[in-house]
């Protein structure tokens, strides 16, 4: 009995001393410890690029191609292509996987949805691409369309869950009018919603947003926590896309992507500091430093920048564990950029495209009428509160950390 017990406890030290190593186990590390069993027997069309890895860096379309009883069939790329090359917004081409030989099926083409003819021999469809917690990224729109086209299908749909790099309490930002649904925001969620992509998949699902209804499984993550930022996670960060290079990059996003779509405003996008500026031609930056600086933002510093590309303005720095309302801190830029902007409104100056993507991406075309007629930056955050509340109580059933 004694002996017993103690090789117990010896188990116990020796498992608590190697999860603690292992830090957190994404969902395709789960599904490969526990044997690939959701897949066995299953003929698989993986959605994924270069961001689907485990969490010792080898890619999840190499590991289902070796698995032992699955039978990987297809592959299917989102925007930026397989590899997260391509810039955004630009067309990717199907094309053959050189590193597993198979179909890559464009998603971001002529088509975002999976056909009928892409499905055919597929029994069940997985997705595993790294998001990063804005509603405006096309990853989580990508899945939606692919768990429509699941249900349409009649088979499986597996979620391989991942962390929110923004973590899981960080709900922000203006929701999504019906009329202002696209591929750019699918799901009416808040700007940030704090869910991972398998909490969204489930919620999506139970409340019928894509149409009917999935056969959907989650594949959970081990020893993740909403608490946790990417930093927290000891996971080597994989770029998402041409403009999200590091870590970090999902906050600043955050704070400058609503802004972003509009003309005149110059966001270090292509550059070295992508989403870390915010400038424009008419900007005083050291003036815009000192109005940003005497906000409450703790955790976020504004410097002043001149001849950013032929702008003025401030450069960003953002701590990993900033309490800041990133998006209501954006509001006040975008009222300010606006004050500052002269006889032109800063909508005025762009052109019908990025206003269409602006209204898009924030969620309603109401944001100009309101910013043009001197509502304050305030009562504009303080109208998104009855959503988000709602939102916070409705999402609480999905989640599943």
């Amino acid at each position: 009995m004694f002996l017993r017990r103690f090789l117990s406890v010896v188990f116990l030290v020796l498992t608590s001393v190697h999860a603690a190593q292992a830090g957190v186990m994404l969902g395709i590390d789960v599904l490969e410890a526990n044997g690939f069993d959701l897949l066995q027997g299953k003929r698989v069309g993986l959605i994924t690029n270069q961001t689907g890895v485990n969490s010792s860096g080898v890619k999840t379309r190499k590991i289902l191609k070796n698995a032992k009883g699955v039978k990987l069939v297809s592959l299917f790329s989102p925007e930026h292509g397989l590899d997260g090359t391509e810039k955004a917004g630009k067309y990717v081409a199907s094309r053959t996987d050189t590193m597993t030989g198979l179909p890559a099926h464009s998603l971001y083409g002529p088509t975002r949805k999976p056909s009928p003819a892409m499905l055919k021999g597929i029994d069940t469809l997985v997705f595993d691409m790294q998001d990063i917690g804005s509603r405006t990224y096309t990853y989580i729109s990508t899945m939606g369309k692919c768990m429509q086209a699941a249900a349409d299908a009649g088979i499986d749909f597996v979620v391989l869950d991942r962390p929110n790099p923004l973590g899981g309490n960080r709900v922000e930002g203006p929701g999504l009018e019906k009329g202002m649904i696209s591929f750019i925001g699918q799901f009416p969620v808040p700007y940030v919603h704090g869910l991972t992509t398998g909490e969204l998949a489930q919620m999506s699902n139970a409340r019928g947003w894509m149409g009917s209804k999935c056969n959907l499984q989650v594949v959970k993550m081990r020893g993740w926590n909403r608490s946790m930022t990417w930093p927290d996670t000891g996971l080597r960060w994989v770029q998402t896309s041409p403009n999200v290079p590091r870590a970090m990059s999902p906050f600043y996003y955050v704070l400058t992507g609503l802004i972003g779509e509009l003309n005149p405003v110059e966001l270090g996008v292509n550059t070295s500091e992508p989403f870390e500026i915010m400038a424009a031609t008419w900007l005083d930056g050291a003036e815009f430093a000192d109005y940003l600086n005497g906000l409450d933002t703790p955790g976020v510093q504004f410097s002043p920048v001149s001849d950013f590309k032929g702008a003025n303005g401030v450069r960003i720095r953002i701590s990993p564990g900033t309490s800041t309302d990133l998006c209501a801190t954006s509001i006040y830029m975008l009222a300010y950029m606006n004050k500052t902007a002269g006889s032109r409104s800063i909508f005025a100056r762009s052109g019908s495209d990025a206003l269409d993507l602006f209204y898009k991406s924030y969620g309603s075309k109401g944001i100009r009428r309101e910013i043009e007629a001197g509502v304050s930056p305030k009562e504009i955050v303080a109208s998104w509160e009855p959503s988000l509340q709602r939102f916070r109580s409705e999402r609480t059933k999905y989640l599943l950390y």
